[in-house]
């Protein structure tokens, strides 16, 4: 596919008409929640040198150090294009990137928008996010993007070019653009778009967290005053036209919670809509959403237009970034927090899902993040887990409920950690010396994720059953749920008649045995469960001396994780 590198600057100049000639990609043969999602910095993936990866044995560290990390480090477009193999042959379905449009020059994460029309010149052009998106496609691999509705860079000034901070709603006076070429389209360059608030100072008070800027960056007015349903109709038709050019097929939405919810919801059904148009009929939009599990209820489903003439119903964000479970199973896994959260989460998912629709159990999994706001020692999972404990933190994610997203780095063993975000933004190329990568498919974390991945590709057990915790017992008679550290942890999915087991132990020295429940009406006594993953033979299904209880009998290693069957895969 060729695209003419014409540089527009207004949304007037924009044409939504599909292109001709053109058929827009839709893998109808999977849903949303079936996907295994990569996420990436496009600054650290890979640059465009010929690099061979390390040989290394085990798992890796990251390249660059807290200087070079402050800045760009020179990834770009064609290098991951280059490298699509190595997210496909890790069971990845989907790619995330981070946000591609032009940057403020002092910016590496992409986060500071200037221009919405133009991919930033630094990770490369228009033709090469396009032909990033057809060679993932041919590898049947989707592509996000991550967009920036909240607020653009910081492309203007208060007066004196302070630090303005946000104090009782007060509006300040606008000083002058940093430029007289940004921001893009031209359409942004009003000061009566913007809130014009200073700083969020409480990032969890309203209305201060929906109007103030995120630190330098400038806040859109975003409610449905002439000027914020203005904002919303300027980003819409821009982000319409991204689909357009280059057939992305789903937006990872930043900074929800900082928006209003009829904002969102519009959005995502005007760009659904367009979607649509164009034979794409399961656009993707999710959100990062920091916050309570009821505010996601807030964002996701169907909701009335605040509009008066407008009687539409709306529908909001298909999914959201699963922050509760992110915050608990990291610690769950390593065996120094107790399981009682983690199942708590599941209780209150079930709870919450409700109100939100046929997938609402189905939000986005992670258990390593790029965007650590608000904790004082931000860290990746692998700073304090063994590779054991890597590969069964992403096996429980590509087990349990939900569409898992793996961090790009994790699947190499990253262990970056330190005071700033930076620390655990590593390169995944060498920024001196020789010309080498860590995009090694050799190394034990990366082919046993592979492994686990593959699984749950094959399995729609794992990717459509219902799924329960797991109580298990000492003695085949008194069944609880663990409540202990080191303890082992199981829960079974279930599609019809066919039940799958996970477990794992989270000790890293004591072998654990125990007893764990199964359906009682889909495996009676004397059937048989059979390892598919992490061991190998079979179990038989026990019962206690009344018959009422069904369960099969688990002997873990220190770390062991493992997968049953009681169907033949």
């Amino acid at each position: 596919m060729t695209i003419t590198e014409r540089q527009i600057s207004s949304v007037r100049e924009i044409d939504l008409s599909p292109k001709q000639g053109k058929t827009y990609w839709a893998d109808a043969s999977r849903e949303w929640r079936e996907e295994f999602i990569y996420f990436l910095l496009v600054d650290r993936f890979h640059d465009d040198l010929d690099r061979m990866p390390t040989t290394v044995p085990g798992r890796q560290k990251g390249y660059g150090d807290a200087e070079q990390l402050r800045k760009r480090c020179g990834g770009t477009l064609r290098g991951i294009t280059r490298h699509l193999d190595y997210i496909r042959d890790l069971g990845c379905t989907a790619l995330w990137l981070s946000p591609v449009f032009e940057n403020n020059d002092t910016c590496y994460h992409g986060y500071a928008i200037e221009n919405y029309l133009n991919v930033d010149p630094r990770f490369g052009s228009k033709q090469d996010l396009a032909e990033l998106v057809e060679k993932a496609h041919e590898f049947g691999i989707k592509v996000f993007l991550d967009i920036v509705l909240h607020h653009s860079g910081d492309n203007w000034s208060y007066p004196g070019d302070y630090d303005y901070y946000y104090y009782q709603g007060a509006v300040f006076p606008f000083c002058e653009w940093r430029s007289d070429e940004i921001p893009v389209p031209v359409e942004l360059r009003n000061p009566e778009l913007y809130w014009r608030k200073g700083r969020i100072r409480n990032f969890d008070a309203y209305p201060e967290t929906r109007e103030g800027d995120f630190a330098g960056l400038k806040s859109f007015k975003n409610d449905a005053s002439p000027e914020g349903l203005l904002v919303q109709q300027i980003l819409t038709k821009v982000h319409c036209y991204w689909i357009r050019e280059t057939d992305v097929d789903g937006f990872r939405i930043d900074a929800v919670k900082h928006m209003g919810e009829e904002m969102v919801s519009q959005f995502c059904s005007h760009v659904r809509e367009y979607a649509y148009l164009l034979g794409k009929k399961d656009f993707f939009l999710f959100g990062e959403l920091v916050g309570p599990e009821e505010m996601y209820n807030r964002y996701i489903g169907p909701k009335t237009s605040v509009v008066v003439e407008d009687k539409a119903i709306y529908f909001g964000l298909n999914s959201v970034l699963d922050f509760p479970l992110y915050h608990i199973l990291a610690d769950v896994v390593r065996g120094i927090s107790r399981p009682q959260k983690l199942i708590e989460r599941y209780e209150s998912l079930r709870e919450n899902a409700m109100s939100r629709g046929e997938f609402g159990e189905f939000l986005v999994t992670f258990i390593d993040n790029h965007d650590q706001v608000g904790q004082t020692f931000k860290k990746r999972f692998g700073h304090e887990a063994s590779e054991d404990q890597i590969i069964a933190g992403i096996g429980f994610l590509l087990c349990a409920l939900g569409t898992p997203c793996i961090y790009y780095g994790t699947e190499q063993g990253f262990e970056g950690a330190g005071t700033e975000d930076y620390n655990v933004r590593e390169s995944m190329f060498s920024l001196e010396g020789s010309p080498v990568s860590a995009l090694s498919k050799s190394g034990r974390i990366y082919q046993q994720i592979a492994a686990l991945a593959k699984i749950r590709m094959k399995s729609p057990v794992l990717k459509f059953g219902r799924m329960y915790m797991r109580k298990q017992s000492m003695d085949g008679e008194i069944f609880t749920l663990p409540t202990f550290e080191k303890c082992l942890l199981a829960f079974s999915r279930v599609l019809y008649d066919h039940e799958m087991v996970i477990a794992y132990n989270s000790s890293l020295t004591e072998e654990d045995q125990e007893y764990v429940r199964v359906d009682p009406s889909l495996n009676p006594q004397g059937s048989v469960f059979n390892f598919i993953y992490g061991q190998s033979g079979s179990v038989n299904v026990l019962t206690n001396e009344e018959g009422s209880r069904h369960f099969i009998k688990l002997r873990l290693a220190p770390a062991q994780f493992v997968i049953l069957s009681n169907k033949p895969m």
